[in-house]
């Protein structure tokens, strides 16, 4: 297959990482970089052997996909002139900085028939691989994902810069629409939401509780899942999942790492058991950076759609509103 042309837009930490994954890609040309800063834009260039160019124009002119990994404010309008000149694109996460420049976006790629991803890369951690056998449907949902203050990204709320990870990952486990939504959160050493709570409530009855932190001692990204017969466990940081499930004795395609008892209800005689599905060993952001090369090059929808991260945009800036607001 003819390898796709990409560049990146928007060389700095995050930007750079593009670089390199699409350099290592066997189905991927890197034909260059652009970023408004032309000393980062040259930088990234040497580094990872492409080109940089002098303008968005340029960039646009010798791909067919690009990155954006811009600051956030930036993203709109780099992205409409990528899509205006037919170029399909992946964009980190938040989509936009609005709801309304999402939508405009997303219609615009959906009428060219452009492929738009969004770089909600939680969606390709192991310990989410990992659960592909398993069937989610849970009944109530609890997150935490604590980090250490940074400067790098304090530009925006820490609904926007870590909560809507899980926003997005909460919102594809349920797949049901938002009912209800509160939230508390407040702005401790930035201009912004630093530490925030939301518990969101779905039409199908699901709960889930969701806490994001910049400004802890120690670094958590875990989730817990709780749903009829099974509790699932996992830890983003070290890529592993945990399963603790009921099973009818004597299932066939029973293979647990351990047996931890059994649990009887009048005739039926329930398994209880233990098990740690194998990891997959993925570099996350190439593994999501190379299903967008395939989804381009097969003419196929990305695992994160355009109107996913409309979605997880939507729930954040509710939850933002009700923080600020004190409703």
């Amino acid at each position: 297959m003819k390898k796709l042309r990409v560049g990146v837009i928007g060389t700095g930490h995050l930007g750079s990482l593009h670089a390199k994954m699409y350099q290592g890609l066997d189905s991927v040309e890197l034909v260059g970089v652009y970023d408004a800063d032309t000393i980062k834009a040259e930088r990234a260039a040497e580094q990872y052997d492409t080109t940089p160019c002098k303008s968005l124009a340029e960039l646009l002119g010798k791909v067919e996909a690009v990155s954006i990994a811009a600051t956030t404010k930036a993203h709109f309008e780099l992205a409409v002139e990528a899509v205006e000149k037919g170029v399909h694109l992946f964009i980190e996460k938040p989509i936009t900085e609005t709801i309304e420049q999402a939508r405009k976006l997303v219609e615009v790629a959906e009428g060219k028939k452009l492929r738009l991803q969004v770089g909600h890369i939680e969606r390709f951690n192991p310990a989410i691989l990992a659960l592909e056998q398993y069937k989610i449907t849970p009944l109530f949902i609890e997150s935490h994902r604590l980090a250490q203050f940074n400067p790098r990204g304090s530009d925006v709320s820490v609904v926007h810069d870590l909560m809507i990870h899980d926003i997005d990952l909460v919102l594809s486990l349920v797949r049901s629409p938002v009912k209800r939504i509160d939230a508390n959160g407040v702005a401790v050493v930035s201009e912004s939401v630093d530490i925030a709570n939301a518990r969101l409530q779905f039409e199908n009855g699901c709960v889930a509780n969701v806490t994001a932190s910049r400004i802890s001692q120690n670094k958590m990204r875990k989730m817990r899942l709780f749903q009829h017969d099974a509790y699932i466990s996992i830890d983003f940081s070290q890529g592993v999942s945990e399963v603790f499930r009921l099973v009818d004795e004597g299932d066939r395609a029973l293979k647990p790492t351990l047996m931890l008892g059994q649990i009887e209800s009048g005739k039926r005689k329930r398994l209880i058991v233990y098990e740690q599905p194998d990891i997959k060993e993925v570099n996350a952001l190439e593994h999501e950076l190379k299903l967008f090369v395939e989804s381009v090059q097969n003419g196929v929808e990305p695992l994160v759609t355009g109107r996913d991260g409309l979605q997880a945009l939507e729930v954040a800036q509710e939850i933002l509103r009700i923080i600020e607001s004190g409703k």
